[in-house]
């Protein structure tokens, strides 16, 4: 894959391709007779301004479709924070964020942080996901499977995180359990950076290893299994990936020392807010 695309991935079959794309580009590709699932869209790093103002706009059209408060993404990347963007001809059709625990805390520890704390005191390495956005007209499980697979692939197999927190509204408990395994530590509380109930929830990363091993790249077991699993890449793509990662990101090491517990006083510290919703 050239240039900084981390992964190009094929949409799942059947997939239509409905009107993210502009009229005439769409008709070039009816013309030519590119099948969807010989499509691809393309995971990357936000490292421009051009794709985090996109992944924000995607992120307020979608929040405010639910009637979420969303705030944007910062201008400039933050070191305890990556953004992945998901495109579609250079169209952004789903984003997610991963921040990296350090001193600066998390986002969830304003909402829930007497869970992450105790999760800190139990030696827990953990990190969260944030500000996921799929765009509704692309209605594709692989693109959130992708997304998250490439997140945890940062998190646990570059970073070492062993733990991942989310924030998700009630009602969409049940799909994250089911589809994914997270389990819930909480009961609801209200977010007041996305004026929303939000429940926390939490996934070991080993679980996550053993899903992709058994199931990553299999597609087809989507009609035996009831989970996400089978859409995302297979064992040989995540290699891949690990290390043309680790060969091309010689910041790892200063995101590594970015992110160190080593300057925690006693756990505590000012935080921030979040949001997964």
């Amino acid at each position: 894959m050239q240039g900084d695309t981390i992964i190009g991935v094929t949409f799942e079959s059947p997939h239509k391709l409905q009107s993210l794309l502009p009229e005439l580009l769409q008709s070039e590709v009816a013309g030519n007779g590119v099948e969807i699932n010989q499509r691809l869209f393309k995971i990357r790093n936000a490292d421009s301004s051009g794709r985090r103002s996109s992944a924000s706009v995607l992120i307020q059209r979608r929040y405010a479709s639910r009637g979420y408060i969303a705030s944007d993404l910062p201008e400039e990347a933050e070191p305890q924070r990556i953004t992945l963007v998901a495109s579609d001809a250079e169209v952004i059709i789903g984003t997610i964020t991963i921040g990296f625990d350090s001193p600066a805390g998390l986002n969830v520890d304003e909402t829930f942080g007497h869970e992450t704390d105790a999760l800190r005191a139990e030696r827990r390495n953990i990190c969260e996901f944030t500000k996921l956005a799929v765009d509704n007209v692309s209605k594709s499980k692989r693109v959130l499977a992708s997304l998250f697979h490439v997140a945890y692939i940062y998190a646990h197999r570059l970073m070492g995180f062993d733990s991942l927190l989310i924030e998700v509204n009630p009602r969409h408990v049940r799909f994250y359990q089911a589809m994914l395994g997270f389990k819930v530590l909480t009961g609801q509380r209200q977010n007041p950076r996305v004026n929303a109930p939000a429940v926390l929830m939490c996934l070991d990363f080993a679980y996550v290893q053993e899903q992709i091993a058994n199931l990553g790249g299999r597609p087809e077991l989507s009609l035996e299994v009831r989970s996400l699993y089978p859409y995302f890449l297979s064992i040989a793509e995540e290699a891949n990936i690990v290390g043309r990662l680790s060969r091309a990101h010689q910041d790892i090491e200063s995101l590594r020392a970015a992110t160190s517990k080593d300057d925690y006083p006693d756990l505590e510290g000012d935080t921030v807010t979040g949001e997964f919703l």
